[in-house]
């Protein structure tokens, strides 16, 4: 069964049809129950009413036995295990204190003292046979001590059972009308329930044929499930037109910031094939490094976006930052260092490294006179600056240049062959690390950019 309807409508339809059935078995043991209780009670007070006679000093003869056998048969068995009295027309009885139907005479017996009747009473159930018809009797078995000696008194009370079969029937002639109805109502309410997820399936089978990731699933009024389920689908698919937008903008800047070296590779190499002495050297090997740096750039962020997460090493950031300092000998503005001690974060020192080289690259293309590094532990957290005294980045802007090949037109003048990545790869490295990187003004006026991260535990 394919159907969600088919099989909640065929469940449905099992668990009342089960609970049903258990109901209707405790019902008719209920009535059962209270059948045999009050078949109980009529023959315990036949029984007695028999007994009081024989403690009175009736002769067994003499006893007054109920004129319905049919309702209620008496059967007197004596001490000695013999019926001694038995009510009119029974041909055959169970469940008593003797299988016989004929009384035999009893001796007449003497005494002038007054008997008693016992207060137990057993039960028991037995078919009798009166006048070639047969049924089932509950029967109630009482003592009494008389004159003429001791008896037991089994007195019988016809347990109808056409009142269980009655109900019984009843209950399975109305079983599968209500079956019926039980499954036609829960097929219609999961129809009505399921009806907006068809809405939602239809629109994005739409959507896979088409490939247009601008459209949106339609939204129930409710605000159950389907409801839920379908702005959670509107926004899965608002976030996956985002990354392919994304993906495309970054294949297009990224074709065009490579025709542009290429381009000039080219024309050089070209050059230099026709006319060797013209071979601009230097030139092909500043758009070489260009090239390598930007396909550097390139698989490291695609090995971001594939969700490759830093190794878990143990770094020192107060050392990295002095390490990395000391190694640039070409910079246009010396940096300073302000580094503490004990600031140490787990992760890649290599990524690390990375995002420290492209913070300092950022600073030395807009920076006047200073440039400067500080490491400070706040709490469970490192911290890592890099300040510059240049123009600053406009408010406005200072989430903008986190965006991959994203430069504003002031830096893009005084650029030397960046390509607008390195500020966005350093932020994704930062947040593979757990850590934030923003930007905000510096006391000096400039860029102040912070680089927070969770310490190493």
């Amino acid at each position: 069964m394919r159907s969600v309807r088919a099989r909640t409508a065929l469940g449905a339809t099992l668990v009342v049809a089960l609970a049903l059935v258990a109901a209707g078995a405790a019902l008719l043991m209920v009535l059962r129950g209270n059948l045999v209780d009050q078949a109980g009670l009529q023959a315990n007070i036949s029984a007695r009413s028999v007994a009081v006679q024989i403690a009175e000093g009736t002769p067994f003869a003499g006893l007054d036995l109920p004129d319905d056998t049919e309702e209620h048969p008496v059967q007197v068995v004596d001490g000695e295990g013999r019926v001694v009295a038995i009510g009119e027309d029974i041909e055959a009885i169970e469940g008593t204190g003797s299988t016989a139907v004929r009384a035999v005479a009893a001796g007449a017996g003497e005494g002038d003292g007054g008997g008693e009747v016992s207060d137990d009473v057993t039960y028991s159930t037995g078919d009798v046979t009166v006048d070639g018809d047969r049924a089932t009797y509950r029967f109630a078995a009482v003592k009494a001590e008389g004159p003429r000696g001791e008896a037991t008194v089994y007195a019988g009370a016809p347990l109808s059972t056409a009142t269980l079969t009655g109900v019984r029937d009843a209950m399975l002639a109305a079983l599968p009308p209500l079956l019926l109805v039980v499954a036609g109502v829960t097929w219609l309410v999961t129809r009505r329930a399921l009806k907006p997820v068809e809405g939602i399936r239809r629109e994005m089978a739409a959507i896979t044929a088409s490939e247009d990731l601008s459209r949106r699933v339609p939204e129930p009024a409710t605000h159950d499930e389907v409801a839920r389920l379908a702005r959670t689908t509107n926004e899965t698919l608002a976030a996956l037109e985002a990354s392919v937008e994304r993906q495309r903008r970054f294949v297009a800047d990224a074709s065009h910031e490579l025709r542009s070296p290429i381009a000039s590779l080219r024309t050089q190499l070209e050059v230099g094939a026709a006319h060797p002495g013209l071979l601009d050297v230097p030139g092909a090997v500043a758009d070489t490094v260009r090239l390598q740096r930007l396909a550097a750039d390139l698989l490291l962020l695609a090995r971001l976006d594939a969700g490759e997460r830093p190794g878990r090493t143990r770094v020192d950031l107060a050392a990295l930052v002095r390490d990395e300092v000391g190694q640039r000998s070409g910079d246009r503005v010396a940096v300073a260092v302000d580094a503490e001690d004990g600031a140490e974060v787990a992760g890649s020192r290599g990524q690390l490294a990375r995002v420290l080289g492209n913070l300092l690259d950022n600073a030395q293309r807009h920076a006047e006179s200073a440039v400067t590094v500080a490491v400070r532990r706040e709490g469970r957290q490192a911290v890592l600056t890099v300040a510059d005294d240049g123009a600053g980045v406009p408010e406005a802007e200072r989430e903008r240049i986190f965006e991959r090949f994203v430069r504003l037109d002031d830096a893009r003048s005084r650029d030397e062959g960046g390509a607008g990545l390195g500020l966005a790869i350093a932020r994704d490295v930062a947040a593979r690390h757990g850590g934030t990187l923003r930007v905000r003004r510096a006391a000096s006026g400039g860029a102040l950019f912070e680089l927070r991260l969770p310490v190493a535990d």
